[in-house]
């Protein structure tokens, strides 16, 4: 997938519309809480404004408007917070479509702008076309850096580049760069270690890297769903039993193609799920009351083995509840011990990237994907509207 970046265009005297993801947490008061997606921004916004561009608009959605105002949701703490970091004037408005909006742009003497809440729009989660020609019509050339949004088919990130010549921002390349073609020739040995609660989200991504990985590391709530289907008692954890025959064909896949699959081997359980709780370490069987809520001591020595001679690897999803920290002991040794590696390593977003974060392990990553959702899909092996729709290199 090799698509053109804003390194092959031209940015002088024209007008680029920028579509970042600055869906950023809020407090009560309207403060951004962690700014990271808009730092991830920067470097992109730098170069365009660098290049000799006449103004450069960003857009960008924020929380789950639904396709109504609310001004609990506007982009004013983005634009304050984006003045802060770059040092630079950003005039943000009101709207980003409509006749108003396009004489505001025109007549302003600040080069960097901010439109409103896309989202504050049906049409921008509808991709209606003519929402997107409107976005479209305010610049010359189309920029997306929003990875976290690439898998949406939206009037931002898909529809408008059918208006506009499209390319990839800095972070947006990075992202294809490693999810793609890393995984398209991965240096072997290939580990591949999932987690999180539910079976049913990764089952794309074991189909399409069973057949490019060496081993796989199962953590997490849904290591119990396989667990079970191999006959042992999981107690009260999670669970879900309508995957249980998936999980038992997964694991005679993995075999016929001598793909090595990994499970806990003893477990961290609790008789309620609450950080007061006392904790008890039990092996592969889970007495009937009790819940696991993060590998054991063994396992992690066990994975720990399966992960030493590693050159490239993968993880999506953490070994346990790595929100309470006497239950995100799994995750942090995993992530440590990962990050000492001479090794590839690419953290899928979400919960595993927050985990990276939690543990103070991002610089010792390779890359930390900004998209959860999309992360996802792209280690499915699904094509991603919003990188799809940008303009190929010949």
């Amino acid at each position: 997938m090799d698509k053109k970046t804003i390194r092959d265009i031209d940015f002088k005297n024209k007008t680029v519309i920028m579509r970042a993801d600055f869906n950023v947490p809020l407090d009560e008061e309207l403060n951004i809480t962690d700014d990271t997606r808009i730092k991830a921004a920067l470097p992109t916004i730098k170069y365009i404004l660098d290049n000799g561009v006449k103004k450069l608009i960003l857009m960008s959605h924020l929380g789950r408007p639904d396709g109504q105002v609310k001004d609990e949701l506007r982009l004013n703490p983005v634009a304050k917070r984006l003045q802060e970091l770059l040092g630079e004037s950003v005039e943000k408005l009101d709207d980003c479509v409509g006749k108003d909006i396009k004489q505001q742009i025109a007549s302003s003497k600040i080069h960097l702008i901010l439109l409103e809440n896309l989202r504050f729009h049906s049409a921008e989660e509808e991709n209606e076309q003519d929402f997107a020609k409107e976005l479209a019509s305010l610049a010359e050339i189309y920029v997306n850096d929003a990875f976290g949004t690439a898998h949406r088919a939206h009037a931002s990130t898909e529809g408008i580049a059918h208006f506009l010549p499209a390319v990839a921002g800095f972070l947006l390349e990075k992202e294809i760069n490693y999810l793609g073609k890393t995984l398209e020739k991965p240096r072997k040995p290939f580990v591949v270690i999932l987690g999180g609660a539910k079976v049913s989200d990764k089952i794309g991504v074991i189909d399409n890297l069973i057949n490019k990985t060496n081993k796989i590391i199962i953590g997490g709530g849904m290591a119990y769903t396989f667990l079970k289907s191999q006959g042992k008692e999981i107690g009260k954890s999670k669970l879900e039993k309508d995957k249980i025959d998936i999980a038992k064909e997964i694991l005679e896949k993995a075999a016929e193609k001598k793909v090595e699959i990994q499970l806990p081997v003893d477990n961290i359980c609790v008789n309620d799920i609450k950080a007061y709780m006392e904790i008890k370490t039990v092996g592969e069987e889970i007495p009937q009351d009790l819940i696991a809520v993060d590998i054991g001591p063994k396992t992690i020595e066990k994975f720990k083995a399966t992960l030493a001679d590693a050159k490239t690897i993968v993880w999506n999803g953490p070994m346990g509840i790595f929100e309470v920290d006497k239950f995100a002991v799994g995750s942090k040794e995993i992530a440590k011990f990962i990050s000492s590696l001479d090794a590839t390593t690419i953290i899928g977003g979400g919960d595993t990237a927050a985990a990276v974060a939690k543990f103070g392990l991002e610089d010792k990553m390779t890359h930390i994907s900004t998209g959860g959702g999309a992360s996802l899909e792209f280690l499915e092996g699904k094509a991603l509207p919003g990188i799809v729709a940008l303009q190929d290199k010949n």
